[in-house]
């Protein structure tokens, strides 16, 4: 008969045993499922997993790493978790690996460089994790990712090109693209770009695909503005782009800066999207509850969480690991972008 949490003394924790009972499967079943997750069919390890949920079941790690070797623990090294995307890739690699039976520690940095990102893997390693995610999206992080120690199963994301470890990013160029394109085609002679702060790879990649879309439309190239992801400095260069006439397209590095945008075009007089179209890029939740609801570039955090996870299983187990994983994202279209005002397309060409 199926053990149910009730049916058990309260002051006794769950065992293997009672986990199996209710998942109507053997002691050993269970047990690869919470090692060795790819040698059990889908259908069980889902049933395996509720059991373990239902129970409240917290295997004892030092028993699991004696008889495999492995802790079950995982370790992620992150930075600047208050900004939306870092926070959000933390979620996405916490789920993932959680959902297969691991538990993840976390080291938070204040800065992203070599130094600090040894210090970081070095504590981590201090607990015995199993294998290590590095969120690093700012281009200091490249040589510490240049520097990690031999035999250590690591994988980064949101890293810069030609590193000596996997990789897994959303592809910045392709959704910065797609947004610059989707102001063109509303007649758009050119579209104006506040960007992400200059370290970040994610900034960079977007400036990329911005300017190769238009100059593959051979459209005019204005200067990149900078901001520093907040919605204060959206605000600021957002005024300096509203006391132009000839702006009727913006392309904002994130929804926070694109925030200040919508807010200084509007004290300036400039109708959105009848004067000004304005494109942000993540999603946030918020963003469909901006005035108007902002068009915007969504990143599938989720599925970066589950491509680093495997990736860092293949790691992990020896496999052969791609290099470099793209995560595709999604262009979504709300009321802040529209037609260009009638005569700008052809005061701009002339």
């Amino acid at each position: 008969m199926a053990v149910r949490r009730g049916d058990r003394p309260r002051s006794r924790p769950a065992v293997l045993g009672d986990v199996a009972a209710l998942a109507g499967v053997s002691a050993m079943t269970v047990s690869r499922v919470l090692n060795d997750p790819e040698r059990v069919r889908a259908e069980t390890r889902a049933r395996v997993l509720a059991a373990v949920r239902e129970l409240d079941y917290r295997p004892n790690l030092a028993a699991r790493q004696l008889v495999t070797g492995r802790s079950g623990v995982l370790g992620v090294v992150s930075i600047d978790t208050t900004l939306y995307g870092p926070a959000s890739t933390l979620y996405g690699i916490e789920q993932a690996a959680r959902g297969r039976g691991y538990s993840v520690s976390i080291a938070s940095l204040e800065a992203l460089n070599r130094a600090s990102l040894e210090d970081g893997v070095r504590r981590l390693r201090s607990q015995a994790v199993d294998g290590i995610v590095i969120v690093a999206p700012h281009e200091s992080a490249a040589e510490g990712l240049r520097n990690l120690p031999e035999g250590l199963p690591v994988v980064a994301v949101d890293a810069g090109a030609d590193l000596p470890v996997p990789v897994v990013m959303v592809d910045q160029r392709l959704g910065a693209a797609r947004a610059t394109r989707h102001l063109l085609s509303l007649g758009h002679e050119t579209v104006w770009h506040i960007a992400g702060p200059v370290d970040w790879t994610d900034a960079s990649g977007r400036i990329e695909g911005w300017r190769a879309a238009l100059e593959a439309e051979g459209r005019p190239v204005p200067e990149v503005l900078r901001g520093d992801w907040s919605p204060r400095s959206g605000y600021l260069l957002g005024r300096r782009l509203a006391a132009d006439p000839e702006v009727t397209a913006i392309f904002v590095g994130n929804d926070q800066m694109a925030l200040g945008v919508l807010r200084a075009l509007r004290e300036a007089g400039r109708r959105i999207p009848e004067d000004v179209s304005v494109v942000g890029f993540d999603d946030v939740p918020e963003s469909a509850y901006y005035w108007p609801p902002l068009t915007t570039v969504r990143q599938d955090f989720g599925e970066v969480g589950r491509e680093a996870f495997q990736l860092l299983l293949d790691r992990m187990s020896g496999a052969e690991a791609a290099a470099r994983r793209l995560v595709e994202p999604e262009l979504i279209v709300r009321d802040s972008t529209g037609p260009a005002p009638s005569g700008a397309a052809r005061r701009g060409r002339s």
